[in-house]
């Protein structure tokens, strides 16, 4: 069986970014701004979310009936304030990035957050840190679908059953194994279970290229059809 590694398949809040703690402000005060708290349950619950959802789920959380937009934009313009050229990085998240491109591995970043705020985000890496990047607004259907990680697949020109998608949330595992990525899971927020498309870690600290490709081999033989 080849070792080829044809992608890897980066989520970014969470799981290259602690970035979760900065949407813990946004939506902390998006929620003071309609007059309630959110509980951590119901943050929990917004791990890995769209935009949409994620405003549905505090309206609903809250018992507002306010504006979706409005909710959408005061959220997208406070979480801008707080993403910047210093944001945290997980740990060993910059240097598996690194160690990728520089094995000459092809590399997309998968996300549910919008293209502004991303763009804000991968500043953070160096230019051509990723081949291709999919955006929550650049496509039908986020995640749990498989289409943000399908079409992150086919812009490397890569088949998603031979690529490693990294991800940190239940919605990203859900969306990369319905695509047919072999998954490695690294919990940031909430806790994730194994599974047979998927290898569970604490860190991606002291993660290598060579083990990716193990990762690959290993639940190559599960893919979902």
């Amino acid at each position: 069986m080849t070792t080829q590694l044809p992608g890897v398949l980066f989520d970014m809040d969470g799981t290259l970014f602690d970035s979760e703690k900065l949407w813990d402000i946004s939506l902390d005060d998006l929620a003071a701004r309609l007059g309630g708290t959110l509980t951590p349950a119901v943050r929990k619950s917004l791990v890995g979310s769209n935009l949409v959802e994620t405003i549905e789920i505090v309206h609903a959380a809250l018992g507002v009936c306010a504006d979706p937009t409005d909710s959408g934009e005061f959220l997208l313009r406070r979480t801008a304030e707080l993403f910047g050229p210093d944001m945290e990085c997980k740990p060993g998240a910059r240097e598996l990035v690194a160690a990728v491109r520089a094995a000459g591995i092809p590399r997309a970043i998968v996300t549910s957050t919008p293209r502004n705020l991303t763009d804000v985000a991968l500043a953070n890496f160096p230019a051509g840190s990723f081949d291709a990047v999919v955006c929550g607004d650049e496509v039908t259907n986020t995640k749990p679908d498989p289409e943000s990680y399908l079409t992150a697949a086919r812009l490397l020109g890569a088949d998603p059953a031979d690529c490693v998608a990294i991800e940190d949330s239940p919605r990203g595992i859900a969306s990369a194994e319905a695509a047919g990525c072999a998954v490695v899971a690294v919990p940031s927020e909430v806790p994730l279970p194994p599974g047979p498309r998927r290898i569970v870690i604490d860190s991606l600290a002291g993660v290598t290229v060579d083990w990716l490709r193990s990762v690959r081999v290993r639940l190559a033989s599960t893919t979902p059809v």
